[in-house]
C-alpha cells in the first residue's frame, strides 16, 4: 500500500500512526501541541521514536467535545500539515469528517483522510479523497450503541462505508478500515471488537486499531488517562496478533518496542 511517497507492507508489518492534536481540548493531550514550535518538536520526537504516519487533528472527538467551525479547524490543521510536509519526510493524515476541512488539508499536502464517520457524515469527503488520490481510513461509528446483533451489524456498517468510498472512486489499494473502538459502542462492545478485530479481514482491506489511552482501558483498569500506557500496549499486541497493519497511538516509543518484540517472536 502506498501512502504519500511511502510503501507499507500491510500483509506482514504493523506500523504506528502517531497522534498530533493541535487542539486545546483533546481528552488526552489537549493544549500540549497547539503551538507550532511545540507541535513540530513533538512530530520530530514521534518520528524518531518510530511513527510511520502523523495524524493531525484540529477538533477533539472525545465524548462531549465542542464542535468548532470549519474555518477554525482549517486554521488549526493546515499550518501544521504544511510545516510537517516541509520539514519531515513522513506521510500525513488529516483527522476530519468535514468536506471543507478535508479539502483544505489535502491542498496543504495531507496524504490520508482519517474519517471517524467512515464517509457517512459528509460524502463530499469521499469524493475529495478520490479526487486527490489520497488514502483513507474509514472508521466504524454510530450515534447510539444500539445493535440487534453486534458483530453482523458492525460488519454491515463497515460494508456501507466501503460502498461509499467505492462509489466515489476511491481505489481498493487506498482503503484502510478502523473498528472505531470507543465510538458508538458500550464497554462490552469495545472489548469484543478489539478481540475480534480480525473479522474486518473478510472485507479485504488493511486494518488500523485505535485504542490509545481510551475509556475502554480506563474503565477496565480503573485508571486515569495518564496511566493507560500498559493497557494500550496490551491492545497493540492483540491487534498485531489479529493482523492489524496499523495502530494509532500517543506513546510511540513504548508501542514501537512492543511491536518490534512481538513481531520478532511471531516471525519464528
Amino acid at each position: 500500500m502506498i501512502i504519500g511517497n511511502k510503501e507499507f507492507d500491510v500483509k506482514n508489518k504493523c506500523y504506528i500512526m502517531g497522534i498530533l492534536n493541535v487542539t486545546p481540548d483533546s481528552f488526552s493531550d489537549g493544549g500540549k501541541w497547539n503551538k507550532m514550535d511545540a507541535a513540530m518538536k513533538h512530530v520530530e520526537d514521534m518520528i524518531s521514536d518510530g511513527a510511520a504516519i502523523i495524524d493531525v487533528g484540529g477538533e477533539s472527538t472525545r465524548p462531549g467535545h465542542t464542535v468548532i467551525g470549519d474555518d477554525e479547524e482549517i486554521a488549526r490543521v493546515t499550518p501544521a500539515i504544511e510545516a510537517i510536509k516541509a520539514e519531515f519526510d513522513v506521510p500525513v493524515s488529516i483527522d476530519t469528517y468535514k468536506g471543507p476541512v478535508c479539502e483544505a488539508a489535502l491542498q496543504a499536502g495531507a496524504d490520508l483522510v482519517n474519517d471517524i464517520w467512515g464517509f457517512k457524515h459528509d460524502k463530499k469527503v469521499a469524493q475529495l479523497t478520490a479526487k486527490y488520490g489520497a488514502a483513507c481510513c474509514l472508521m466504524h461509528n454510530r450515534h447510539e450503541a444500539v445493535y440487534d446483533d453486534f458483530i453482523p451489524d458492525f460488519m454491515n456498517d463497515m460494508r456501507e462505508c466501503v460502498a461509499i468510498a467505492k462509489e466515489a472512486g476511491v481505489a481498493d489499494d487506498k482503503i484502510i478500515l478502523d473498528p472505531g473502538v470507543c465510538f458508538g459502542k458500550t464497554l462490552e462492545h469495545n472489548l469484543i471488537i478489539t478481540n475480534h478485530v480480525d473479522v474486518l479481514h473478510e472485507l479485504g482491506y488493511p486494518v488500523l486499531l485505535g485504542t490509545s489511552r481510551k475509556s475502554m482501558i480506563g474503565l477496565t483498569l480503573n485508571l486515569p488517562v495518564e496511566e493507560r500506557v500498559e493497557g494500550t500496549l496490551a491492545t497493540t499486541v492483540i491487534g498485531l496478533m489479529r493482523g492489524c497493519a496499523f495502530v494509532r497511538v500517543h506513546d510511540i516509543k513504548e508501542n514501537k518496542r512492543i511491536i518490534d518484540m512481538s513481531e520478532a517472536i511471531l516471525a519464528r
